[in-house]
């Protein structure tokens, strides 16, 4: 199976006027076909039950690179599962992308098959730690996103504890940037996080709320 076999497969499901539309939606200057999400998940379901997984990150990494909206989509959904054995090949890969993100959507779907490599491997965050010193904001909001499992335990362990406050640190440094994506990216990290921890959450708040963008501080305490 090739990147253009499964690309023939993705055309096959081509709307023009929903092209459209998405391209205007999303800013982007790429090439969009107008396939729906649902569409993209059956398709990977079907190419990730047939290949194994050095087939599959191979896949991943062609409809990567044709820089086609659907494809790099599918290539995230490809390497979104919890179980890939074995995976170093895989995060390699999903970390070798950080630097190509330049709208949010495709970000959050490489960021999610990133989730699930850092919840298998957590020293992986080392590497993550230097993303937020790049001087491109996509690739520290990345950082953000990537992280957002640590978010969502109501039972966390002693090391998700610890690597939650690891990533509120980098949140901090962020606050000063007003740039709106990584103001939302404070926001949503600091949201998620008042859902099952609210004593973290609101020493963030505390500390830092005054120096965020108004749009941000609210919306990190939306729960609160």
């Amino acid at each position: 199976m090739t990147p253009e076999e499964t690309l023939d497969q993705i055309k096959a499901h081509a709307d023009a006027e929903r092209a459209t539309g998405a391209k205007a939606y999303h800013k982007s200057e790429r090439l969009h076909l107008g396939v729906p999400n649902p569409v993209l998940n059956d398709l990977s379901k079907q190419w990730r039950q047939a290949l194994d997984v050095p087939a599959r990150v191979a896949l991943a990494g062609g409809l990567w690179q044709t820089d086609i909206y659907e494809a790099r989509v599918a290539a995230a959904k490809l390497l979104t599962q919890a179980r890939i054995r074995p995976d170093d090949e895989a995060w390699a890969l999903i970390a070798s992308w950080v630097p190509d993100f330049d709208s949010w959507a495709i970000a959050d779907h490489a960021c999610m098959a990133g989730q699930k490599r850092l919840v298998a491997d957590p020293t992986r965050l080392d590497q993550v730690e230097k993303w937020t010193h790049s001087d491109r904001m996509w690739t520290r909001r990345a950082a953000l996103v990537i992280t957002l499992p640590w978010t969502k335990q109501n039972n966390p362990k002693p090391l998700d504890i610890e690597i939650r406050d690891r990533v509120l640190g980098w949140a901090a440094t962020y606050v000063p940037d007003h740039t709106w994506f990584i103001q939302k990216a404070i926001a949503w990290w600091v949201r998620e996080l008042s859902k099952h921890d609210t004593p973290r959450a609101l020493a963030f708040l505390e500390a830092h709320s005054e120096a965020m963008k108004p749009f941000a501080r609210r919306e990190a305490g939306k729960y609160l």
